[in-house]
């Protein structure tokens, strides 16, 4: 019989035009190949390179070289000069290759408070920047906006389990007890100089408890330090409930990042309220519409509508949008747009039905002004830009809560620019003129 000849495998060869190695990654020699050559092999870890080679930059290009040759697939496209991989190394992101380019926008000034702020939004959604930008125009031509904090407390809920449901409610009890707060603080707090025990809130399910521990946080969003606090506490309950088994430090009852019903009545992170009077003249001239129009649209839309849907905290026309593009330009977590997008946008005609009262009430706004990806240099440019870098020298928590209240106000700029633009019919018109037109289209002179 003659033998079965296997045909040989085709070479990998890359799905876009091949890169120039000696200009996008920049080999440095002989030893740069013989490392690249153990990654493809597996003999050196790629998680590993940083630490093995003290050069964070050169891990990257050598693991990136590694993984073109791994999968045969180009990344000419992601760059990898011009960021600083130190930055990162232990913080932000793990086995770097590059970093993703996102173009960020300046709606503005948006009049709060009795001050100006440029708002830096991150997205590559067209029309979103433009029309947060109108609705800071019709805010800031009707004397401007108003917030109000109404709480500020981070939170996270462990879950315990005993061998009896009795047994779960008598730490209950015990937890919720005023007479045991100030020695529950005092082991919650010894962790952190900013982290300040507020309240304990418990929820039973059978046998096992979930504790939910808010607090102060200081400028930073505060889910490290509330995790310290409350593992403090767990210890310290072991003396007293030897029985209970810890289960996890988080048991979602806090609740990050997933859509719940106890962020949206409870809060967390901040609560805030923001609104403001639009003179019917400025929603007449600059937003196009009515008042009449826009209190109808309002009601049948975003309280209505939202309600037929079963919405949960999405009574709003689109506050993630800007929610998000923040976040992302200012170094937060944008997986925290979930719960911080929590909102219901009210609408009223006001002074004998001239004038629009407009408010926004986001209760779950998750910010932080120094820690995570905060202290990097585009992130920490976008604070800079809005007054709150960092932390508060005089007072602790300030940047963070005014923070959130820029969020606010420019979520109730875009809520009133999208539901004039639906109210006159002019969402199609504008989405395609700024986020499906051509080039010549998006340079062409706007009509008047």
């Amino acid at each position: 019989m003659d033998p079965i000849v296997l045909p040989s495998p085709k070479p990998k060869v890359f799905d876009e035009i091949p890169f120039p190695t000696t200009t996008t990654i920049p080999i440095l020699g002989d030893e740069d190949e013989e490392i690249i050559k153990s990654v493809v092999a597996g003999t050196i870890p790629s998680y590993s390179l940083e630490s093995k080679l003290g050069d964070c930059k050169r891990a990257a290009a050598i693991r990136r070289e590694a993984l073109q040759r791994i999968t045969g697939k180009s990344l000419s496209g992601l760059p990898l000069e011009g960021f600083d991989y130190e930055s990162i190394l232990g913080q932000c992101c793990e086995m770097p290759v590059g970093y993703v380019q996102i173009p960020v926008g300046i709606a503005g000034p948006l009049l709060l408070d009795g001050k100006e702020y440029s708002v830096p939004m991150a997205t590559t959604e067209g029309c979103l920047v433009a029309s947060t930008n109108r609705g800071c125009k019709a805010i800031h031509l009707s004397g401007g906006a108003t917030s109000v904090l109404l709480r500020d407390g981070m939170t996270r809920a462990p879950v315990v389990r005993f061998g009896t449901a009795k047994r779960a409610a008598q730490l209950k009890l015990y937890l919720e007890d005023p007479a045991n707060f100030e020695t529950l603080s005092t082991s919650f707090n010894k962790s952190s100089r900013f982290g300040r025990l507020q309240s304990i809130k418990c929820a039973i399910a059978g046998k096992n408890l979930y504790m939910r521990f808010c607090c102060s946080t200081g400028d930073a969003m505060g889910m490290n330090m509330v995790s310290k606090g409350v593992q403090n506490v767990l210890n310290f309950l072991q003396n007293d409930f030897p029985d209970m088994d810890v289960i996890g430090l988080s048991g979602n009852f806090c609740s990050d990042k997933k859509p719940a019903a106890v962020n949206w009545i409870e809060g967390r992170g901040k609560s805030v309220v923001c609104e403001a009077i639009i003179k019917g003249d400025v929603v007449k001239k600059v937003l196009k519409t009515n008042v009449e129009a826009l209190v109808e649209l309002n009601m049948l839309k975003n309280l209505t509508g939202s309600a037929m849907a079963g919405a949960l905290g999405g009574f709003n026309a689109h506050a993630s949008n800007i929610v998000t593009a923040i976040y992302i330009a200012t170094g937060q977590d944008p997986a925290q747009n979930v719960e911080s997008s929590n909102c219901i946008t009210m609408m009223e005609a006001v002074n004998d039905g001239q004038d629009l009262h407009v408010s926004v009430t986001m209760p779950s706004i998750e910010v932080g002004t120094v820690g995570g990806g905060t202290q990097l240099a585009s992130q920490s440019a976008c604070l800079n830009l809005l007054g709150v870098k960092g932390a508060s020298k005089e007072t602790p928590g300030a940047n963070s809560r005014v923070l959130a209240s820029i969020v606010a106000g420019s979520v109730l700029a875009a809520e009133l620019s999208l539901m004039s633009a639906i109210a006159a019919g002019q969402l199609v018109n504008s989405h395609m003129k700024y986020n499906r037109a051509n080039k010549e289209a998006a340079v062409s002179k706007p009509s008047s």
